[in-house]
């Protein structure tokens, strides 16, 4: 099954008092790239994301994108007893300066201590993190798996495009060796009568040399290996569109050689229509060597 390396994924989730939003995209590329924007604060946590993703994809450039937020603290009040103890010795050490000096003070409340930061604490699980970690992690998997069904969407598309471009490209082909095979009859009387010509109005020529230099000619202008050729990378692509697993590279690969027999075909034409043939085959290699950068 062909795979698109085009594909996003969206998840929401919520735990405890956190609440978080994941955001997964990839775009083609040459190898595997993966870039990921997760909270620092939760431990071990971006290792574990990046390794989970290299073994579900093959290639693409790959965002992800996680925001988490933490809801108001809702546990019970605490009191810290170190900050509280801090309070009260500094709250003596500005009275007894104040009276030293003279300066009367309001009686101190506890209220007045209550209000000092960090006196009063809202009490949290110490696994809070923890939790949140595993409640993520549990996610993760979803959120891959919707990430390879787009691309396996996006790459059926692909395989309709990619096969119907396959099969202009054979056609072509075919009409290419049909105008080949009509016209080799007729190129070879055209070499038989330039030989003669030659030899009835050359005099002391080697008869074999001119010959052998007459064949090269006509070597030059023979097209059947690179329909062959052509006619190989066609039935290569077909089998490639079938195998599971990447294929994007071979692909790719392909299009180079589909390419090179075409540009051949062209300079050995020597014909119009044999010329717009090999024109229309560069073309469809063209738009299908675009359609194979984004396979995996």
């Amino acid at each position: 099954m062909l795979h698109s390396m085009t594909g996003f994924a969206a998840l929401k989730g919520e735990a405890d008092n956190y609440t978080w939003a994941w955001d997964l995209r990839s775009v083609n590329a040459k190898g595997l790239d993966i870039r990921l924007r997760v909270p620092d604060w939760i431990e071990g946590l971006e290792p574990t994301v990046r390794s989970a993703l290299s073994k579900a994809l093959g290639r693409g450039s790959v965002n992800l994108n996680l925001r988490v937020n933490k809801g108001e603290e809702q546990g019970a009040l605490a009191v810290n007893q170190a900050q509280l103890q801090a309070a009260i010795d500094a709250l003596q050490v500005v009275e007894s300066t104040a009276m030293e000096q003279g300066i009367a003070l309001q009686p101190s409340r506890a209220t007045d201590l209550m209000s000092v930061r960090g006196v009063l604490e809202t009490a949290v699980a110490e696994n809070g993190d923890t939790l949140l970690k595993e409640a993520l992690l549990a996610q993760l998997p979803d959120l891959i798996e919707a990430l390879l069904a787009m691309r396996k969407t996006e790459g059926q598309a692909l395989l309709e495009v990619l096969s119907e471009q396959i099969s202009q490209i054979e056609t072509l082909t075919k009409s290419a060796s049909d105008l080949a095979e009509a016209r080799r009859e007729a190129t070879a009387q055209t070499l038989r009568d330039n030989l003669a010509q030659v030899m009835e109005n050359t005099e002391g020529a080697d008869e074999a040399r001119v010959a052998q230099e007459l064949a090269m000619i006509a070597v030059k202008s023979d097209i059947m290996e690179e329909l062959d050729r052509l006619n190989a990378h066609v039935g290569a692509a077909r089998e490639l569109l079938k195998t599971d697993g990447p294929v994007g590279r071979k692909l790719d690969f392909l299009m180079q050689e589909f390419n090179r027999e075409a540009n051949t075909l062209c300079s050995k034409a020597q014909s119009v229509d044999l010329t717009r043939i090999g024109l229309d085959l560069k073309a469809v290699i063209d738009q299908m060597r675009e359609q194979v950068q984004n396979v995996e």
